[in-house]
């Protein structure tokens, strides 16, 4: 499981908003409010270098969020965060019910397959979360040196996930996309 004081990224600066500093924000789960509630946010430049920044103010402007950052105050100083990455620390995220989970919580995690003996076989690593239409998958790094491949988040594939435990066990490999 991620940290508590782990910096995790929400959103993307998609551009500037007016002329007094706001950013357009394009977050990573539009249903989530968490963005509107922070006091605080770490911008992480593409260069991988990193700011922590006051959030003055945040608003919802239809699929996308406008921030107001402490010391961007022009178009020009909000144009230099263009494709930043906005974090927040993982402590921050609201609690979970119980069987819900965070992505991010799951990134890393060893992906193994109950083979009915009671030996579980280690397949990979969880690279990240992707939601379709139809269902979310977690993205595998194949533990064999293959290419990346799919688990659909579904109690006929996936037997348990333990988040703490940093496992997922699979039930089956029927229905895994595999390359």
């Amino acid at each position: 499981m991620i940290a508590a004081d782990a910096w995790v990224p929400l959103a993307e600066v998609a551009r500037p908003h007016g002329v007094r500093g706001e950013v357009r924000l394009r977050p990573y789960n539009r249903d989530s409010a968490l963005l509107l509630e922070l006091d605080e946010v770490l911008v992480r430049f593409a260069d991988g270098d990193e700011q922590e920044v006051s959030v003055d103010a945040a608003r919802r402007a239809d699929d996308a969020i406008l921030m107001k950052l402490y010391s961007v105050d022009d178009r020009d100083r909000a144009d230099e965060l263009r494709g930043a990455k906005i974090c927040a620390r993982r402590r921050d995220f609201p609690p979970l019910e119980p069987g819900e989970f965070y992505a991010c919580d799951v990134e890393g995690a060893r992906v193994v397959v109950d083979d009915g003996t009671g030996e579980a076989r280690e397949l990979g690593r969880v690279k990240e979360m992707r939601s379709y239409p139809t269902t979310d998958v977690l993205v595998v790094d194949a533990g064999d040196g293959g290419r990346p491949w799919e688990v659909p988040l579904v109690d006929a594939v996936v037997r348990a996930l333990d988040v703490e435990g940093g496992t997922v066990t699979l039930a089956t490999m029927d229905g895994v996309e595999r390359e």
